[in-house]
């Protein structure tokens, strides 16, 4: 029989959370690079993104970050943009909600970027319409 090398494998480790949120140097824009938020997940390491240029664009997770940093809808990522295909970009990195808040202070960030809301909440911003369905109450 072979004799036993490790202390486990890739599930031990995955396990662990030493728990050490180290403070990260915040990561601004460079050229060829762009902030964004993400719409929706599509699957497959892919996701629809609003740059903040104004366009949407189909954002595809790179593999470095595949199955170590976790995307969801709202989050505020880095993405490189192709040269090749304007519709589709790399998505570079991830912002915790402080660094977002931070790039909002720095100016990096539009005013109208809201950091922490997903697609459902942002579809819900924009009715104004104040819930009135028509029907009215008369004061007894």
């Amino acid at each position: 029989m072979p004799k036993p090398k490790g202390k486990g494998g890739k599930n031990r480790r995955r396990g662990k959370g030493d728990g050490e949120e180290s403070k990260r140097e915040l990561e601004f824009k460079e050229d060829g690079q762009e902030y964004a938020q993400v719409v929706r997940m599509l699957g497959n390491g892919r996701c629809e993104c609003f740059c903040f240029d104004g366009v949407t664009r189909l954002g595809h997770i790179r593999g470095k970050m595949r199955k170590k940093v976790w995307i969801t809808a709202g989050d505020i990522i880095l993405v490189a943009k192709r040269d090749f295909q304007d519709e589709k970009v790399d998505i570079v990195h991830k912002y915790t909600a402080d660094e977002a808040r931070n790039l909002k202070q720095y100016g990096e960030l539009p005013d109208n970027a809201r950091i922490n809301e997903t697609a459902v909440d942002m579809a819900m911003a924009g009715d104004d319409d104040d819930d009135d369905i028509g029907i009215e109450f008369d004061d007894i």
